[in-house]
C-alpha cells in the first residue's frame, strides 16, 4: 500500500504540472491585452509599454513560464494583475469560504441522501420509493443557483429568518451568524448532490440485497438491521465511495455560481473574477489549487476502497 501511495502521489506530481502548464498556454491563446483592459480610460501606448515591461508581459512566452513555473516550485504564487495582491493571500482568505460552503453542503447531502437511498431500497416500489425517485430527478435538474435565489425569496426575504448575502467569520462573529449565514447557500447546494447521492446508495444496495451471501445470512437468523447494516450497505459503498469523491472535488471547486448569488468571495469567485480581469497569476494560482484537490480527491477514493472491500489489494 505505501509503495502503491507513493507511486500514485508521483504521477500526481505531473498531473498537477501538466493541468498547470496548459492553463498556462492557454491563457495566453485568448485574444486581447490585459495591460489594455487594466489601464482602460487611461491608456497610451507608452503606458501600456511600461506596464507590460513591469509585470514581465513583454518577455518571450517560454521566458514568461520558466520563471512563472521556477517561482511556483519556491511556493511563489505571484501577484494578481488587476488588485495587486497575491495570489497565496487571495487563496488564503477565500479557500476557508469555500472550504466551509462545501463541507456544510456535503454534510447536508450525507444526511438526506443515506437514509432515504436505505429507505426508498428497502420499500422497493412503494410510494416512498416513487416520491423519493421524483424528488431526486427534481433536484438533479434543478440549478442550484434558481434553488438559492428560491431560498432567499422565502427563508430572507418573506419570512425574515435568515441573511440573504454575505459570510461570516467564526473568529469574528461565532459559529450562530457563521452557520446563519451559510445554511441557504449549503441548501441550494447540497441538495442537487443529495439526488446524485441518493440514486447511487438506493441502486447500490437493491443490488447488493440480491446477493447470495445476504440470503444466506437471513436464512441463519441474522437480524434485518445487521443485514442490512453490516452486510449490505458496507459492500454496497464502493460505487457511492467514487461518486462521493468526485462531487466533493466538484464542490470545491464549482460553488462559484452559488458563491456570486449570495455575494461569498471563495475560490470560485475569485476564480471567476480573476478570468473576467484577465488576471493570468490568479487564474493560474485557483486551477492549480482546484487540480491538486482533484488528484488528492481520487487518491483517498482508491485509498478507502481497501477499508471496504477487502478483496482490493494494490501492489
Amino acid at each position: 500500500m505505501t509503495q502503491y501511495i507513493i507511486r500514485r502521489l508521483i504521477q500526481s506530481l505531473f498531473i498537477i504540472w501538466g493541468c498547470a502548464t496548459l492553463v498556462f498556454f492557454m491563457l495566453r491563446m485568448i485574444p486581447g491585452d490585459p495591460v489594455i483592459q487594466m489601464l482602460g480610460p487611461e491608456y497610451t501606448p507608452e503606458a501600456a509599454d511600461a506596464l507590460r515591461h513591469k509585470l514581465g508581459l513583454d518577455q518571450p512566452l517560454h521566458i514568461q513560464y520558466i520563471r512563472w513555473f521556477g517561482n511556483v516550485l519556491t511556493g511563489d504564487l505571484g501577484g494578481s494583475i488587476a488588485s495587486g495582491e497575491t495570489v497565496t493571500g487571495a487563496i488564503a482568505t477565500g479557500l476557508p469560504k469555500t472550504l466551509s460552503l462545501a463541507a456544510l453542503s456535503f454534510l447536508i447531502a450525507l444526511v438526506i441522501a443515506v437514509p432515504t437511498g436505505i429507505i426508498a431500497a428497502l420499500r422497493r416500489n412503494s410510494g416512498f420509493d416513487y416520491a423519493a425517485s421524483i424528488v431526486a430527478f427534481i433536484g438533479v435538474s434543478m440549478p442550484s443557483f434558481w434553488f438559492g435565489i428560491i431560498l432567499i425569496l422565502i427563508f430572507a426575504v418573506r419570512l425574515r429568518w435568515l441573511p440573504a448575502i454575505g459570510y461570516s467569520e467564526i473568529t469574528e462573529d461565532g459559529v450562530g451568524e457563521w452557520f446563519k449565514r451559510l445554511i441557504l447557500p449549503s441548501l441550494a447546494i447540497g441538495a442537487g448532490y443529495s439526488a446524485i447521492l441518493m440514486r447511487f446508495v438506493r441502486a447500490g444496495l437493491l443490488e447488493v440485497l440480491g446477493s447470495d451471501y445476504v440470503r444466506t445470512a437471513r436464512a441463519k437468523g441474522v437480524r434485518e438491521q445487521s443485514v442490512v447494516l453490516r452486510h449490505a450497505l458496507r459492500n454496497s459503498l464502493i460505487p457511492v465511495v467514487t461518486v462521493i469523491g468526485i462531487q466533493l472535488a466538484l464542490l470545491l471547486s464549482g460553488t462559484v455560481v452559488v458563491e456570486t448569488v449570495f455575494s461569498i468571495r471563495g475560490i470560485g469567485r475569485i476564480l471567476v473574477g480573476a478570468i473576467f480581469d484577465r488576471d493570468y497569476p490568479m487564474v493560474q494560482g485557483v486551477i492549480l489549487l482546484i487540480a491538486v484537490i482533484f488528484v488528492l480527491a481520487n487518491l483517498i477514493v482508491d485509498i478507502v476502497y481497501t477499508f471496504l472491500d477487502p478483496r482490493i489489494h494494490y501492489s
